[in-house]
C-alpha cells in the first residue's frame, strides 16, 4: 500500500502554499493538456484540492490518476446534494419533507460510503440554506425547511451519517438564503442582503452555529451574496467579515467558496479579482470553477505578488488547509459498506416525502376505474416519442413525461391522458380546451425543474390562466405536483393536492399516491398559503 505523508508547512515553497488554497478544477469533458497540469501539481505537492465532476465518465479516470499521484492527504471534493451514483434523492426538501433524523442519518451514511468508494473524502453537504418567505428564485427545493431548530437536527444527523462513513463535512452556502435576497440568482448577478450579523446569528446561522457546537463542521462553503449591513464591498466569498461572524462563534474549519464564475462576483470583481479576494479575504480554498488550473495559479500567484494575498493570509490559509488534510488522514469510520437496511431507507426518503391536502369529503385517492383527462405539462421541445428527451435537474434526469403517461395509462385504464407544455400556443390551447369539454374532471401534472441560470421559479402565466378558465366550471380535481410548493399559489383552488420531490422514484411515488397505492407520510417544512 502506498505510504501517505502529512506535508509540515515549514517545508512548503511559496508555490506549494499558493497550490494548497486552490481546489483542482476537473470536469467529465476536461482535456488530457489539463488533467495532466492538475496531476503534475499534485505530484509536486502543490495542489491542496481537487473537485472532479463526472465521477463514473472520463472523470473518474481522471481521479484514480489524482489520487494515484498523491503521496499526501489531498482533499477530494464533490456535490453530493442529491446523493451519488443511483442512489438519488429529491434534493434536501425531500429529507425535510420526511422530518425524519434517521432517514437523514441514512442519507449522509450512504452518500459518503459512496463518495469514499471512488476516492473521495469531503462532501458539500448538508445544505442548511433556509426557506422562511415565498422563494421564487431557486433554491426552495434545496432546503431542508424553515425552521431553524428541525434544520439543525436534521443537518445533524445527516453531518453524523457522513462523520461516522469516513468523510469531511462542509455546510452550505454560508451564510444563507435571506428574504432580501432571494430574488436574484447569483448564478446571473450580485444578490444583496439587509441582514445584521445578530440577525444572522438569530436564525440563518443557527444550524452553523448548533453543529459546530457538536463538532459536525469540518468546513462551510461562502456564497455570493453580498450582506452590506456587515461589509459594504465585498459579498461574502469574499469577505473578512461576513465568515468573521462565524469565526466568532468558535469555527475554526475551513471555508471554500461557491463557484467564482458566477456572474455574482465576476460581474463586479473579474475572474482573478475573485480568486485573489477570495484566498485574500475569506477563503482558505479557492474554487474558481475555471478548466485551465494552470491560469488560476498564475492569477494566485500574481495576486500575492500584488499584495492582496498577504504573507500572513496565506499562512493562516495553509495552515487551515493542512488541518483539513490531517482530519482526512486519521479519520476512522465506523462503516465500510452499505447495507440492504441502509438502501431500503435511504428510498424510503424519495417515497415518504409524497405530501398531500385535501378538502373535508375529498377522497385522499382516485378511483382507478374513474374517467378523467390527466394533463402532464412537458417542456416546450419535449418529444414523447424520444424516451432520451428528459427534464434535467442539475445533471439529473428525474422526470420523465413519456414515463408519466405511459404509467398513468397502466393506474387508470378508463382514462384519457394529454399533454400541455410549459408555454402553450393558442391553437394548442383550443384544441386543449375542445379535448376537456368531454370530461368533469380533470387532473394536472406539473413539475418545476430547479436548476442554476433559471432565475425566478413560476409557472409561465399561461398555465395560471389554463386553470382558472378550467375552474370556471370547477372540473379540475387534483394537481400533482414536483418541485417547489410555492408555485401553486399562482394557482385557484384545487380540492385534492399532491407534492412529491425531485427524483424518478419520487414521481414513482407521487404517482401511487395518486392511485391509492401508497399513503401521504411527508410534511410541508415551509409555510405555502394553498388557495
Amino acid at each position: 500500500m502506498k505510504k501517505i505523508t502529512e506535508l509540515k508547512y515549514e517545508e512548503l515553497t511559496l508555490e506549494q502554499k499558493l497550490g494548497m488554497t486552490l481546489i483542482g478544477y476537473c470536469h467529465s469533458n476536461t482535456d488530457e493538456e489539463k488533467i495532466a497540469y492538475i496531476e503534475s501539481l499534485i505530484k509536486k505537492r502543490a495542489l491542496g484540492a481537487v473537485w472532479v465532476l463526472g465521477i463514473y465518465e472520463k472523470g473518474g479516470e481522471a481521479l484514480k490518476r489524482f489520487i494515484d499521484a498523491a503521496d499526501y492527504p489531498l482533499l477530494v471534493f464533490t456535490d453530493a446534494e442529491s446523493g451519488l451514483g443511483d442512489k438519488r434523492i429529491g434534493m434536501h426538501n425531500s429529507i425535510g419533507m420526511t422530518d425524519s433524523e434517521e432517514l437523514a442519518y441514512t442519507f449522509g451514511k450512504v452518500t459518503a460510503l459512496h463518495a469514499r468508494k471512488h476516492g473521495i473524502n469531503a462532501v458539500c453537504d448538508p445544505v442548511v440554506d433556509m426557506t422562511d418567505c415565498n422563494c421564487t428564485c431557486g433554491g426552495t427545493t434545496r432546503s431542508l425547511g424553515s425552521d431553524k431548530e428541525k434544520v439543525a437536527s436534521l443537518a445533524a444527523a445527516i453531518a453524523r451519517g457522513m462523520h461516522d462513513a469516513g468523510v469531511l463535512t462542509v455546510l452550505k452556502h454560508y451564510p444563507g438564503r435571506t428574504k432580501s435576497s432571494i430574488y436574484i440568482d447569483s448564478h446571473m448577478g450580485e444578490t444583496n442582503s439587509d441582514e445584521t450579523a445578530e440577525e444572522l446569528l438569530d436564525y440563518n446561522l443557527y444550524p452553523y452555529v448548533q453543529l459546530n457546537k457538536e463538532g459536525l463542521v469540518d468546513g462551510v462553503m461562502l456564497g455570493h451574496s453580498r450582506f452590506y449591513n456587515i461589509d459594504e464591498k465585498y459579498p461574502a466569498s469574499l469577505s473578512k467579515k461576513v465568515i468573521g461572524v462565524l469565526r466568532e462563534q468558535g469555527f475554526d474549519g475551513f471555508a471554500i467558496t461557491d463557484a467564482l464564475c458566477m456572474m455574482g462576483v465576476v460581474a463586479k470583481f473579474g475572474r482573478k479579482g475573485s480568486v485573489g479576494l477570495a484566498v485574500g479575504n475569506a477563503a482558505e480554498l479557492a474554487l474558481a470553477w475555471n478548466h485551465d488550473n494552470e491560469l488560476v495559479m498564475r492569477w494566485l500567484r500574481e495576486s500575492y505578488d500584488e499584495g492582496i494575498i498577504t504573507p500572513e493570509r496565506l499562512d493562516e490559509a495553509v495552515k487551515c488547509v493542512l488541518a483539513a488534510q490531517h482530519k482526512v488522514a486519521v479519520m476512522q469510520p465506523k462503516f465500510n459498506e452499505i447495507t440492504d437496511e441502509d438502501l431500503e431507507k435511504f428510498d424510503r426518503i424519495n417515497t415518504d416525502s409524497v405530501y398531500e391536502r385535501c378538502d373535508e369529503g375529498i377522497p385522499k385517492a382516485l378511483d382507478r376505474n374513474g374517467r378523467y383527462l390527466f394533463t402532464v405539462m412537458t417542456q416546450e421541445e419535449v418529444n414523447l416519442n424520444d424516451p432520451g428527451v428528459d427534464v434535467d435537474t442539475m445533471r439529473s434526469k428525474w422526470y420523465s413525461p413519456a414515463r408519466v403517461k405511459e404509467r398513468l395509462e397502466e393506474l387508470f385504464p378508463n382514462s384519457k391522458v394529454t399533454t400541455v407544455s410549459e408555454y402553450p400556443g393558442s391553437n394548442r390551447i383550443w384544441r386543449y380546451m375542445d379535448e376537456s369539454a368531454e370530461f368533469d374532471e380533470i387532473v394536472f401534472v406539473t413539475y418545476y425543474n430547479m436548476s442554476a441560470y433559471l432565475g425566478i421559479e413560476r409557472f409561465t402565466p399561461r398555465i395560471p390562466s389554463l386553470f382558472h378558465a378550467l375552474q370556471a366550471s370547477g372540473r379540475v380535481s387534483t394537481v400533482l405536483h414536483f418541485g417547489n410548493p410555492y408555485l401553486l399559489e399562482d394557482l385557484p383552488h384545487v380540492p385534492r393536492i399532491i407534492i412529491g420531490t425531485h427524483s424518478a422514484m419520487g414521481v414513482e411515488a407521487g404517482l401511487n399516491v395518486l392511485a391509492g397505492l401508497y399513503p401521504a407520510k411527508g410534511v410541508l417544512t415551509y409555510d405555502v398559503n394553498l388557495k
